[in-house]
C-alpha cells in the first residue's frame, strides 16, 4: 500500500510558523546544536521562560522548520553540528528573517539584541534544492549543509569559503492586495491552461495544497474546478475565487493564521474568513505543534514503509535461495534410490562366465558410487531439514511483516515491532547468534495481550523472539498452546494456571491463532491446542522455533476476532485489523 502523498511546507505555512515563533523566541540564547540525520537539525535556545528547541530540515520531499518537542540528545558529534555549535557559541538569535516570496529563513545571531548581527544561518526550503549555510559578517559561506558542485548545478555551485549567492528570481508575479480584479483576472487567462496550472505561472507562493485551499472546501469540487480551463470558468467561479484570493491575501498580511487538518488538503494554516484580533487556541505554539505532529507522523510513515519493504525484500530472496538449495539436496536425496540399480549393475558384470578386466574395474566403479550414494543420506537428511526450517522461520517472518503493517497501531509502536523483526531476521539470514548489545536492546519483549470474554489473558506473539518468550521463557504449568496446523503464524497462549478456561475462552484463543496465521483468510482453519509443558525447543533453530508432543485439533473462525478484540478492548495493546 502506497504512502499518502506528503503536504510539505509552502509559503503560506512557513510564515504561519515564522510569525508564531517571533514573540517567544527572539531573543534566545543558542545553546545545543545535533544533528539526528543527515537531512536535519536540532537547535536548542533558551528563553526566559523555557528552552525552545527548532528543527530544520533540507530533505527534498519535506524541507521544514519548526519548533518541537524535547528530542532525544543524538548527533552532536556531526561535523556539521559542533561547526554550529562553535560557530554559534555565545551568540543570540535576535532576527528569524524570511522576506518576498521565496522561501528562503534567515537566523540572525549576535552577542547582544542591540548589536550587528555576526553570524547568519540560513534555511532554504526549495524541494530537492534545499540547503543549510552558516554564514559570517561578509556573508561567506563558513559551513553548510551540502556542497554543490559545477557539475551538480551549472546555474549556481555554491561551497564553503564561496561568497553566498540568493536562489534564482522566482517566476510570476508576487501577490499583491492591491490589484484590480480585472487584472487579477486576466493575469490568469493569459494563456489556456487549467485554473491550477494558471495560478502556479502567473503568480508567486502558490503551492499546489494552497491552490485546493483556494478553490473551496469539498475536495471533489475543487479538484474539479482545479483542473477545468481558465476559460470555462463561470462568472460565480470566478467571484468565489476572488474571495478566497482576497481573505489569503488578508491574512499574509495582518499574520491572521492558524492550523487546521482538511479539509480539501492535508492541513492548513490560513483562515477561511480572517478574524480581526482572533488569537489561535490551544497550547504554546499551536501552529508549530500542529504541524510538528502533522510532519513527523507522515515522515515516519514513510519511514515505517521503506523499512518494511526493504526487510521484504531481504526475507523473499533468502526464501528463494532457502528453496532452491532444498531442491538440489532433495535431487541428491532422489539419486540415492538409484544405488540399488548400480548394485545390480556391478552383480551382472561379475556373474559373467569369464569378466574381463574392464568390466571387473567397471564393476568396482558402480560399487564404490553405490556406497557413496548411500552413505550421502546422512549427509543430506539433516541439510534437508535445516533448509525446511529455514524457510518455516523465513515465512514466518512475511507473515509477521504483514501483520505488522496491518492495522491502526501507533507508528512507534509498530516501528519497535518493526526493529524486533529485524534483529530476529538478521540473525536468521547470518545464522549467527545475537551480540549482548543486541539481547540487552530486545530484553522487554511487548507480544499483543488481552482478555477473553470469561477474563483470562491471552498473549500473542508478533515475532520470533515475542513467539518463544511466551511459549517457553513466560508459560506457566496449565497454560494451553495454540497455534495454526500446518502453517506460519503467531504462537498464543491462554493463561489458563490463572483460571479455568471455559468453552469459549479456548474458542476465542483458538480464533487469535488463526487470525494472526497465513491462514486467516480462511472461513475455518484448523489449530493445534496442547498444554506448554509439552512444548520443546529445537536444538540449533532459531528463536520460536518449537516442537509439541500430541495435542487437541480445534477448528477456529478467524472472522470472530474482531468480537475478541473489541470485548478485550480495556487490555487491548496494538491490536491488529484486518
Amino acid at each position: 500500500m502506497a504512502a499518502p502523498a506528503l503536504q510539505a511546507m509552502d509559503l503560506t505555512s512557513l510564515r504561519a510558523v515564522l510569525s508564531e515563533l517571533r514573540p517567544s523566541l527572539i531573543p534566545s540564547r543558542f545553546e545545543k546544536a545535533q544533528q539526528p540525520d543527515p537531512h536535519s537539525l536540532h537547535l536548542g535556545f533558551r528563553t526566559l521562560e523555557r528552552r525552545i528547541w527548532l528543527e530544520l530540515a533540507w530533505q527534498a520531499e519535506a524541507p521544514r522548520l519548526m519548533a518541537i518537542e524535547a528530542p532525544p540528545r543524538i548527533g552532536a558529534g556531526s561535523t556539521l553540528a559542533q561547526q554550529l555549535q562553535h560557530g554559534l557559541s555565545g551568540l543570540a538569535l535576535t532576527e528569524l528573517v524570511q522576506t518576498g516570496w521565496e522561501r528562503v529563513v534567515e537566523l540572525g545571531f549576535a552577542s547582544r539584541p542591540t548589536e550587528p548581527v555576526q553570524r547568519t544561518l540560513l534555511l532554504e526550503l526549495m524541494g530537492r534544492h534545499s540547503n543549510l549555510f552558516l554564514l559570517d559578517p561578509d556573508r561567506r559561506v563558513v559551513a553548510m549543509a551540502r556542497q554543490v558542485r559545477q557539475n551538480q548545478s551549472r546555474l549556481r555551485p555554491i561551497g564553503t569559503g564561496d561568497l553566498y549567492c540568493e536562489p534564482p528570481a522566482l517566476s510570476g508575479t508576487p501577490p499583491t492586495r492591491q490589484e484590480s480584479f480585472e487584472h487579477w483576472q486576466a493575469q490568469l487567462s493569459l494563456l489556456p491552461l487549467n485554473l491550477k496550472q494558471a495560478l502556479q505561472s502567473a503568480y508567486q507562493g502558490i503551492s499546489p495544497a494552497l491552490a485546493l485551499q483556494l478553490a473551496g472546501d469539498a475536495p471533489e469540487a475543487a479538484n474539479a474546478l482545479l483542473n477545468q480551463a481558465v476559460g470555462d470558468l463561470t462568472a460565480e467561479d470566478w467571484d468565489r475565487l476572488w474571495t478566497r484570493w482576497q481573505q489569503w491575501l488578508t491574512c499574509l498580511e495582518q499574520e491572521q493564521f492558524c492550523f487546521q487538518l482538511g479539509p480539501v488538503s492535508a492541513y492548513c494554516c490560513w483562515q477561511r474568513e480572517p478574524q480581526a484580533g482572533a488569537a489561535p487556541p490551544g497550547p504554546p505554539l499551536p501552529i508549530n505543534c500542529g504541524l510538528a505532529r502533522y510532519l513527523q507522523g507522515s515522515l515516519q510513515a514513510r519511514q515505517l514503509q521503506q523499512r518494511q519493504h526493504t526487510l521484504r525484500q531481504k526475507l523473499e530472496q533468502a526464501l528463494g535461495r532457502e528453496r532452491h538449495q532444498l531442491g538440489h539436496q532433495q535431487d541428491l536425496l532422489q539419486q540415492v534410490e538409484g544405488s540399488e540399480a548400480l548394485q545390480e549393475q556391478a552383480n551382472a558384470l561379475l556373474c559373467l562366465a569369464e569378466p574381463s578386466r574392464e568390466q571387473v574395474n567397471e564393476a568396482q566403479k558402480l560399487y564404490k558410487k553405490a556406497r557413496k550414494l548411500r552413505r550421502s543420506v546422512a549427509a543430506i537428511t539433516p541439510r534437508i531439514e535445516q533448509h525446511q526450517g529455514q524457510i518455516a522461520q523465513l515465512e514466518e517472518s512475511l507473515l509477521f511483516l504483514e501483520l505488522g503493517g496491518a492495522g491502526d497501531a501507533p507508528i512507534p509502536e509498530v516501528l519497535e515491532q518493526l526493529q524486533q523483526l529485524e534483529d530476529d531476521s538478521e540473525v536468521l539470514l547470518k545464522r549467527q547468534p545475537l551480540t549482548r548489545r543486541e539481547r540487552r536492546r530486545s530484553e522487554a519483549p511487548q507480544p499483543l495481550t488481552l482478555l477473553t470474554p470469561g477474563g483470562l489473558t491471552v498473549q500473542v506473539g508478533r515475532n520470533h523472539r515475542q513467539n518463544e518468550w511466551i511459549s517457553l521463557q513466560q508459560a506457566r504449568k496449565g497454560d494451553l498452546w495454540f497455534h495454526a496446523q500446518e502453517c506460519p503464524g503467531s504462537h498464543v497462549v491462554l493463561k489458563s494456571s490463572a483460571g479455568q478456561p471455559d468453552e469459549q475462552d479456548l474458542q476465542s484463543a483458538a480464533n487469535l491463532a488463526a487470525f494472526f496465521s497465513r491462514a486467516r483468510g480462511n472461513s475455518r482453519v484448523a489449530v493445534v491446542m496442547t498444554p506448554c509443558e509439552a512444548l520443546q525447543r529445537i536444538p540449533g533453530a532459531g528463536p520460536g522455533t518449537v516442537r509439541h508432543r500430541g495435542g487437541e485439533v480445534i477448528w477456529a473462525e478467524p472472522g470472530q476476532v474482531h468480537a475478541v478484540l473489541r470485548a478485550a478492548a480495556p487490555n487491548l495493546s496494538g491490536a491488529v485489523e484486518s
